[in-house]
């Protein structure tokens, strides 16, 4: 394993992480605490993963309890990043939710300081080294009342590097455009970005290479909701509890013609691995969140920093294919979030 700092920190990541969504929610199958638990430790012990991402809506405090159990007495090993926001609390709100709606957001300063105390008790520590605004919205990064609350939960010692989550699904451009610009001081983003995603993620990069110094990212969606792992085919059926189960069709067939267009990266590694290297050639990418389902993933995903960087001509190749959507004609992406500069 190979580690990164959070610029202007201490802060030293794993460069593959582990975000606990797939062990928490049911969104992916189901896994027991039990199974959860000895992931996480295997994750770490085995493979060298410091770096734990959660939130407190993974289901309603579960991820976070799940890294309590896996971690106690090892605290000072590992790092803790979650995200708050969505108001789990509210239990009128929870009744009406229905799969994987939204829930009401709340961002004042008295909501985040209770919710980050409830994410600290169950985590049973008294800081998170990384903490996240759960799918903010403009509205959220206009508001100099948001940021200046986590300034002073930072400046108290709560938590060690801050920033935002966007999504939930991939857009949000000009949201991280603007708070890179308005809070120069921002510590981290959380996006989608992978192969064959790059937009709108590249321009968040370049926007925080020019206001925001110290920004680096740490990316989840890394494998394109699991085409750039390499095991889909077009029988491909997945299980009624898998949200991919209810995507339209042409999402698995368009995917599996672009990912043929991607044999030369896998020479020297796997299609999976060679998804998190072309992330890693990204110097402001500090940590990789691919989803990890079983041992097997974990092994493989883990080995991936330690496989040979991809070559310019390598690099190169990948780009001029997204040019041209890897070859595949299709109906353009629908973006959630301000994809247009809207300055009112």
């Amino acid at each position: 394993m190979r580690y990164r700092l959070f610029p202007g920190t201490d802060i030293k990541a794993s460069e593959v992480g582990f975000g606990t969504w797939t062990l928490s929610t049911g969104w992916w199958g189901e896994k027991t605490d039990d199974e959860a638990v000895e992931m996480l430790r295997a994750a770490h012990s085995d493979f060298g993963i410091n770096f734990f991402d959660t939130a407190d809506t993974y289901g309603n405090g579960r991820g976070e309890k799940q890294l309590a159990r896996a971690f106690g007495g090892k605290r000072g090993d590992v790092l803790y990043s979650t995200k708050i926001g969505y108001d789990i609390y509210d239990p009128a709100a929870q009744s009406a939710r229905r799969g994987q709606s939204e829930l009401p957001q709340k961002f004042d300063r008295d909501y985040m300081r209770f919710a980050l105390d409830k994410c600290l008790e169950r985590l049973e520590t008294d800081h998170v080294d990384v903490l996240q605004l759960h799918n903010i919205k403009m509205e959220h990064v206009r508001d100099p009342a948001i940021w200046r609350a986590l300034r002073e939960m930072k400046d108290e010692g709560l938590i060690g590097v801050w920033g935002a989550a966007f999504g939930p699904a991939i857009g949000w451009l000009y949201e991280a455009v603007e708070l890179c610009e308005r809070e120069s001081d921002i510590g981290t983003i959380q996006m989608i970005w992978n192969v064959l995603e790059q937009h709108p993620g590249t321009a968040m990069i370049e926007a925080a290479g020019e206001f925001a110094p110290n920004c680096c990212f740490n990316v989840r969606v890394t494998h394109a909701s699991g085409m750039l792992e390499g095991k889909y085919a077009e029988d491909t059926v997945f299980p009624a509890n898998d949200h991919r189960r209810h995507r339209p069709r042409s999402w698995l067939t368009n995917g599996l013609k672009k990912i043929r267009t991607l044999d030369f990266l896998t020479t020297e590694m796997d299609l999976g691995q060679a998804a998190l290297k072309w992330l890693l050639a990204e110097p402001r990418v500090v940590t990789t969140l691919p989803n990890i389902y079983d041992l097997e993933q974990l092994r493989e995903f883990a080995a991936a920093p330690d496989k040979p960087d991809l070559s310019a001509a390598q690099m190169e190749r990948v780009a001029e294919l997204a040019e041209r959507n890897f070859g595949v004609d299709e109906e353009p992406m629908k973006y959630k979030g301000t994809m247009e500069r809207v300055t009112t």
